[in-house]
Parts: C-alpha cells; structure tokens; sequence
C-alpha cells in the first residue's frame, strides 16, 4: 500500500507543494494543463538549493483581490476531473473560515492568496495529488518561521495568525524552525490540511520507493528551502493513533449530555456517543466516550470536566485503530424530474467498495424540499451511487 509523506522542515507553500509533487513522479502535462486553464501555463524549471536538485514551479500570475464566490468560479473553471476541482474549492473554504476567524465577518476579500499565483499552486497540487494517488497521507511536523513579515494587513506575527486558524484542530504537527520569516504560508497550510490523514514525529516503517522535491523561491544558503516528500511501501496506511476519553456520569440531564457530545465533534473529536450503563447502588446513568486524536485529547478532557461536572477522566493513550480509506463524491440523483448532484460516502478495502452511505443530511434537505420520505431519497441516492460504482466511472 502506498504512503505519501511531507517533510516540511523548511516549511511550505503552494508552489513548493505542487514542485515537490511533480518531483515525485506526478505527470507534468496535466497537471500544467489544469494551471494554465485557470491562469497562464506555468513554467516548470529544475533548480539547486544548497546543492540539493528540487523542481520549481513559476505560475506567471499576478496579485488580485477577489471574493470567495470569485475565486470558486475560477476554479470551477479548471481544465480538471471533479473531484479535484472539489478538493481545491474544501482547501480555498478553510482559508476562508480562518480569515474570517481572524478578522471577522467584515473580511471578505482574498488578497495574497486570492491572487493567481494561488489558485494556480492549488489546483496544481490537487492535480497532482489525484495522479499520484496515495492510499493514506502524512505529515512530519512542519516549520512555521519566526519573528514578523509585511503582508496587505500589515507587519503580523510569524506564523500569520490565518495559517495558524488553518492548523488549528488538525493533524499537522508545528515547530519554529531556525530560520526568520514566514516558512509556512496560508497556502501551504490549507494544502498540507487538506491532504494528510495524520501528523506523525517521523517516518513509518516501510520501504521508500521515490523522493521528491520541491523548491520555494529564496535560496538559502544555510538550509537547503525545499519541501521534501517522500513515495512509500508500507503496512501502516491503515492505522490511526487516537485517545479514548470516557466518564461515567448519573446526575446531569440528556439535553446537556447531547450538548456536550455536539461541542466535542465541534472541537474535533472523532466520535462522541453516550452509552446507558448500571452505576454503583442500582443507579441508572451513561458512559460518556469520546474518540480523539492525541494534539487535543487534553482540550476535551477539560471540556468534558467543565460540561459534565465530572471530576476524573479516564484517558487511554495511543490507541491504534483501523481506517478504510473513503471519499465523498457528488454523484447525479433525478428527483421528481430534478438531476441533483448528491453528497455519497465510498468505502473501499484495498481496490474493492464495500461502502455507498448517501449523506444523510443532504437527504433531508431535498426530502423536504420535495415532500418525500427520507427513507426514499436515500433509496435513490443509494442505487445511483451503486450504479456510478459498478460502472467504474471517474467520477
């Protein structure tokens, strides 16, 4: 099973992503095809840090400010297979959220990474991405920068406060680095965000079957600014390191237990259930679980205390779990007439489907929306997925 890994440890942007992609062994004229179709084909040169050969990707574009709605029809546009148009509006959406988180609602506008050179590294790694197709995706921990850098908000901290509202509540580990300046951009981290399953210390255990290498613009002439990454052989793909957290509570109602369970899928848990036990002296009450990765396990166990009125927690570290890989594709459904593409989850085991779970939400939606039962338009959903499935279709 295939492994991709990101070893940002001069930090990482998008071009930086899209070259090092390349370097791998992504096939150049797609993935220029799609950039050029949404601004100017970019130019592809091999160059030299600190003695280290790394791809560089030059998109010939210019600065823009431009509003989220302006930048999806841009990418809408892009001369490339659905879902990776899909995955670079997800990565675009998170850029979005963090800018918002950071300078309010008032901030609609993109600048920096509304401007070409952005939307062309970003459908550019989508791209690449979607031809090398890995089956799980790492990331070592990922330099950030010191000190500030001039931006069109001003003079901001590094990291700038929108890359770190991109990281939070994610996977990738972050460190400082050695090195003054922003190493991480916004770019560089809604990509790495958006790809990786996991953010491990190091390598796992397997065989490397290439390396790529991507360069960033400044040549430094102490620490070579490139982004390596590497094509794996390994087993590993299909583990997960998660906590456990559990409570057993007996006092508080279940409008505050379903409240609670709401804020830790909110905080980034990945499952929170409440389970009906037999407490001490014949009480009636709930175990309280909640499923987590490590980087905020300490988060909801406070969160957990705070909410439950709990006062122990019990936490058990390091757990590994099994992870099918999946995808949600929107697939076309007729309803009543109306060919609406439909949110479906696929489940795979190796190269094979076990799995087609409609959206369940988004069924309600249209089942509203056209006076039917839920049960009905999940019915659609379903055999439209089956059927979109069994045909094989890039999709």
């Amino acid at each position: 099973m295939r492994l991709l890994a990101f070893d940002p440890f001069h930090g990482a942007a998008g071009d930086m992503i899209c070259g090092a992609l390349l370097s791998l062994g992504a096939p150049p004229e797609p993935v220029m095809k799609a950039m050029g179709s949404v601004v100017r084909t970019p130019r592809i040169e091999q160059v030299s840090r600190c003695g280290i050969s790394a791809v560089k990707i030059h998109t010939l574009a210019g600065p823009a400010c431009r509003t989220l709605d302006e930048v999806f029809e841009i990418i809408r546009r892009a001369d490339a297979p659905t879902r990776v148009i899909e995955r670079a509006e997800k990565i675009f959406l998170r850029i979005a959220k963090a800018e918002e988180s950071v300078h309010g609602n008032h901030h609609v506008h993109f600048h920096e990474v509304g401007a070409d050179d952005a939307i062309a590294d970003i459908i550019g790694s989508c791209m690449a991405y979607h031809l090398i197709n890995p089956d799980r995706v790492i990331s070592l921990p990922v330099a950030t920068g010191y000190g500030t850098f001039t931006c069109s908000h001003g003079t901001l901290p590094v990291p700038a406060p929108a890359t770190t509202a991109i990281l939070t509540g994610t996977p990738i580990l972050v460190m400082s680095g050695n090195h003054a300046g922003e190493q991480l951009t916004p770019t560089g981290a809604a990509i790495l965000a958006e790809l990786c399953d996991e953010g491990l210390t190091g390598l796992p255990t397997g065989k490397i079957l290439k390396i790529g290498n991507g360069a960033g613009s400044r040549d430094d002439t102490q620490s070579p600014n490139i982004l390596v990454t590497f094509l794996m052989e390994t087993n590993d793909f299909s583990k997960d390191v998660i906590d456990i957290l559990e409570t057993n509570v007996d006092d508080i109602s279940g409008e505050i237990i379903g409240s609670f369970l709401a804020q830790a899928i909110d905080e980034g848990a990945r499952d929170a259930s409440a389970i009906p036990i037999l407490m001490k002296k014949g009480r009636p009450g709930f175990l309280i679980r909640v499923i987590a990765p490590p980087s905020i396990s300490a988060v909801l166990a406070e969160k957990m205390a705070r909410e439950l009125g709990t006062l122990g927690i019990r936490i058990t570290p390091a757990v590994h779990r099994f992870i099918a890989k999946r995808s949600i594709r929107k697939i076309p459904v007729t309803i009543n007439g109306e060919t609406i593409l439909f949110p479906i989850k696929f489940g795979y085991i190796g190269d094979s489907c076990y799995l087609v779970k409609p959206e369940f939400d988004f069924a309600e939606i249209i089942a509203k929306k056209h006076d039917i039962p839920v049960r009905r338009i999940l019915h659609y959903a379903h055999e439209a997925g089956k059927q979109y499935m069994e045909r094989g279709e890039d999709f």
